[in-house]
């Protein structure tokens, strides 16, 4: 019987299966920042232990740095803390360190795939959920818990279950105005946030393979809202010609033997899934959220659902989030007045998501009652962006450029999003309080985002286009 892409990377790296229970995990690269790794570092002190191959893992400030002054001291003492101890931290054990204000600092799922850590065949954890964005090269990448950290630095392996396998297709071509954030939002949609529980999950399908490798990382990014362990997508000629020439890829003659092995990682053609889903590009439109959790999701043009169409025993749960939101059932959100508009984050930070809002609002402004600001995933996306102008084009509209980190993704730092106030984000989660205590979140693409900002209220983005 054939082998499933995730089953080829996942058994080269299994040192020893435990009988009935987890395999010990050999992880090529581990990445940490500074808010899951210090009682890691402790833990290590503490039995006298040291990091068994610093080499293999790499640090970067990003959860709780500011966006605005970064030359300044951070003015949160909890976040200045937590950085000032992760840089120790590094510089103790000699681990590669990428702190506020370095040319490579940024979000870690940014940071690794732009500078060539990230590669087909590898195992990756990072004590944060969305590692599953690396699984867009063909890596089983996953996140973990700060005992797991420990794990790591002391073995370079970890004790971990193996997830069931599903498939996803998507088949067809993308209709006008729909990206890969949509692609998601429409299969949380369907599948809810559970839907992905106890799963490894292989995207599949002509609509898939015709993503870049920015749109691929998008998808898998967001395979964790779906409750799965990580997503994974096939390499192929997309993602060598990304990786060829980053600063840490193999050069010259390996990358040549390299790309031969990457080759090889696909599922084959008699391999067995424990589930399988097939949807139709087709039938996908611009989506946006109107809950309190990613799957809680609907096309741009529907109307929320009534409660007749929801099952009895999530009704409660159901009208509590509506209730949240501020939202009726069979309401419509178009024409919905909004607040705050913030694009950035590890889903839709990186340099294509940036092009997309500069194509709407070039030569426009943003509306009197928007708030916005636009965070880029790293200094190279920074950089990227403002070499092509696209900084100008935000300055213009009306719209802050500000510096790279997390920022409102989760408001572990200064970004926060007031009580009671509407945020359209391109962001991942959208739980109450995630940007702020009373904060109300609208998941989107950045298409959509930039509608909205020039609109003032919830936009189709393909009126633009």
């Amino acid at each position: 019987m054939g082998k499933t892409l995730f089953d080829k990377v996942w058994d080269s790296h299994v040192i020893s299966q435990i009988d009935g229970g987890p395999s010990v995990l050999y992880i090529d690269r581990q990445f940490i920042h500074e808010v899951t790794s210090p009682q890691a570092f402790t833990g290590l002190e503490q039995r006298g232990v040291s990091l068994f191959r610093p080499s293999q893992t790499t640090a970067t400030a990003d959860h709780n740095i500011p966006t605005i002054d970064q030359h300044l001291p951070i003015k949160e003492q909890l976040s200045a803390f937590q950085v000032q101890k992760l840089k120790e931290n590094c510089e103790k054990n000699n681990i590669t360190y990428y702190g506020l204000g370095h040319e490579n600092n940024g979000i870690v799922h940014v940071v690794g795939p732009e500078l060539g850590y990230t590669l087909p065949g590898m195992t990756m954890v990072c004590g944060d959920s969305h590692t599953s964005t690396h699984g867009a090269f063909g890596s089983v990448a996953f996140g973990v818990g700060t005992s797991e950290i420990e794990m790591v630095f002391a073995s370079q392996c970890i004790l971990q279950p193996k997830p069931k396998k599903m498939k996803i297709t998507v088949d067809g071509k993308l209709g006008k105005g729909v990206t890969s954030k949509d692609v998601i939002l429409y299969i949380l949609s369907k599948l809810t946030a559970s839907g992905g529980t106890g799963y490894f999950i292989e995207y599949a399908g002509s609509a898939i393979e015709a993503l870049s490798m920015e749109a691929r990382m998008t998808v898998c990014n967001m395979s964790i809202e779906l409750g799965a362990r990580g997503g994974i997508i096939a390499p192929d000629e997309t993602t060598f010609n990304y990786l060829k020439g980053r600063k840490y890829a193999p050069q010259g003659d390996a990358f040549t033997k390299a790309v031969a092995f990457w080759k090889t990682l696909k599922s084959d053609s008699d391999a067995i899934f424990d589930t399988e889903f097939t949807f139709n590009a087709s039938d996908i439109e611009p989506m946006l959220t109107f809950g309190t959790n990613p799957g809680m999701g609907m096309k741009i043009s529907q109307s929320i659902p009534t409660l007749d169409t929801i099952d009895s025993a999530g009704k409660e749960t159901y009208s509590k989030a509506l209730e949240y939101m501020g939202f009726a059932p069979g309401e419509k959100l178009l024409g919905k007045t909004m607040d705050y508009i913030f694009v950035g984050s590890c889903t839709n930070g990186r340099i294509e998501d940036l092009r997309e809002v500069a194509s709407i609002v070039k030569g426009r402004k943003k509306a009197d009652n928007i708030y916005m600001y636009i965070v880029p995933g790293s200094k190279l996306v920074e950089k990227q962006a403002i070499a092509e102008g696209l900084d100008k084009i935000f300055e213009a509209a009306g719209i802050q450029f500000r510096q790279p980190g997390c920022s409102s993704c989760l408001a572990m730092n200064e970004d926060k999003v007031p009580k009671g106030k509407y945020c359209v984000s391109t962001s991942n989660r959208n739980f109450e309080g995630r940007q702020g205590p009373g904060s109300r979140t609208i998941l989107v693409s950045p298409l959509t985002a930039a509608a909205v900002a020039i609109t003032g209220k919830i936009t189709d983005p393909r009126e633009f286009l």
